[in-house]
């Protein structure tokens, strides 16, 4: 019995290791600008569905959820943060329906099963990735108006960048979802 409570207490002890370097990673991610056409690209994206696939749909919601916590307390976590704001103020900013689609990105690439051939691996890492693009138009939408061209300002600039970090982890899943036994 002592051993069933030793080794409960490793995995917790595990899955808080990676719940916090996740976010530390996710930070990265956010703060480190690629050059790319026409915007320059972070990894923020990547990481989510990285941690979804690679840990399942409950570390990945710890992961991404302690990040949101952690940015809206003011902890300089987002992109493009301190320089444009902190905390609740920046939260609710244009961004905020991007990091809410976060939330439900990692929880579809972590719940849905990625082990098919790779043509469903990157239909399912795509639908992951759309609820993070929904939600922010949406709530673009909601907080500049509708008059404006919302998909044009909010998805079209990011979508060349998000199919190559699809492409790269749509072919990358199979031997990332491996890590899952290391917790």
């Amino acid at each position: 019995m002592e051993n069933i409570k030793t080794l409960q207490n490793q995995k917790y002890i595990k899955s808080l290791v990676v719940i916090i370097l996740g976010t530390a990673l996710l930070t990265v991610s956010a703060k480190f600008k690629i050059p790319f056409y026409p915007v320059p690209m972070t990894m923020q994206t990547f990481m989510v569905l990285f941690f979804g696939v690679a840990f399942g749909y409950k570390i990945g919601l710890s992961i991404v959820g302690l990040y949101l916590v952690e940015g809206i307390i003011g902890l300089p976590v987002f992109s493009n943060s301190p320089e444009r704001g902190v905390g609740i103020t920046y939260f609710t900013g244009p961004t905020m329906g991007y990091l809410l689609g976060f939330l439900f990105a990692v929880f579809l690439a972590g719940y849905l099963d990625l082990k098919k051939n790779i043509f469903m691996i990157f239909f399912k890492l795509i639908l992951s990735v759309s609820t993070i693009y929904i939600l922010g138009l949406i709530w673009l939408g909601v907080l500049i108006g509708w008059d404006k061209p919302i998909f044009q300002l909010g998805a079209i600039p990011f979508l060349p960048a998000e199919f190559l970090k699809i492409l790269i982890l749509t072919l990358l899943t199979k031997k990332i979802i491996k890590l899952r036994s290391f917790i």
